[in-house]
């Protein structure tokens, strides 16, 4: 079991509710970021999970140049604030650049740092130099233990406030698979550890000119994360999969992540992790 941090305005690990990162890969719209956040703010305030609604105004590393990227940082902050002002719940997103670090922490409620960028020292310190909560996703080419250094990063300019997420590891190409021995693992380092139901189930570069994957898989390994002891889930969600713009073939259609949610609650609560 993990430490239990606060997080925003709520707590995270140990014995705190499950937390949900969740909400559409990238930004395609305000209205549909609002629509997404407030069906999911009502699926997690019936069910007792904490939530925080996650979209990401510029996904850098696209297969293809010619890729939908997002509307970039100053529009699509603008619309994080707008989500969180209107549905009233924490927000989150990935930055690339150091420079992107202070201008997305006036609206983020916790910066994420992509896995192919958790070690890179700049972009570390300068997420820990806001002062707000830093989520590290484990690169799919760095052993559990291994993130101890990134987290030492962040932790070296003053910051507790660190989680730790779980995403697959490379088994040759275009595959990952996922040792639900990292979560316990990565959790003696003092981290909440969040399991990526999503991008675990990528085939990273499996579509040529877009990333393939399963998204039948993704539901399966967020059960197996419950048993295994993570502390929340990070699953991305599209009301119109058949449209989306990024990661069509793993996000979760919107209207299944209720019914999932209840599923990942029974076992968690069977697993004696629940508050």
């Amino acid at each position: 079991m993990s430490k239990d941090y606060q997080i925003g305005s709520f707590r995270v690990g140990g014995n705190a509710p499950l937390l949900l990162i969740a909400g559409p890969c990238v930004i395609e719209s305000r209205q549909m970021c609002l629509d997404v956040a407030g069906a999911l703010r009502d699926a997690c305030r019936a069910r007792g999970v904490n939530y925080v609604f996650k979209a990401s105004f510029d996904k850098a590393n696209r297969t293809s140049v010619s890729s939908f990227r997002g509307p970039g940082i100053d529009e699509g902050l603008s619309i994080l604030a707008d989500v969180k002002k209107s549905v009233g719940v924490p927000v989150l997103s990935d930055i690339h650049e150091p420079a992107q670090a202070t201008p997305a922490a006036r609206v983020l409620d916790i910066l994420q740092i992509p896995a192919f960028l958790c070690r890179q020292t700049d972009l570390l310190i300068a997420a820990a130099d806001t002062g707000k909560p830093v989520n590290i996703k484990k690169g799919q080419f760095v052993a559990p233990w291994d993130m101890k250094p990134a987290v030492e990063k962040v932790r070296s300019r003053g910051s507790a406030q660190v989680m730790l997420t779980e995403r697959g590891t490379f088994f040759g190409y275009n595959r990952l698979v996922t040792d639900f021995r990292a979560i316990g693992q990565m959790q003696s380092l003092g981290c909440p550890v969040i399991f990526d139901a999503t991008h675990s189930a990528q085939e990273p570069g499996g579509g040529g000119t877009v990333t393939g994957g399963d998204r039948s898989a993704g539901p399966v390994l967020a059960r197996c994360a419950m048993a295994a002891g993570a502390d929340g889930l990070f699953i991305e969600t599209h009301p119109d999969i058949a449209n989306a713009k990024s990661d069509q073939a793993v996000q979760l259609p919107l209207a299944d992540l209720p019914a999932l949610l209840d599923v990942c609650l029974a076992i968690r609560a069977a697993c004696g992790c629940a508050k």
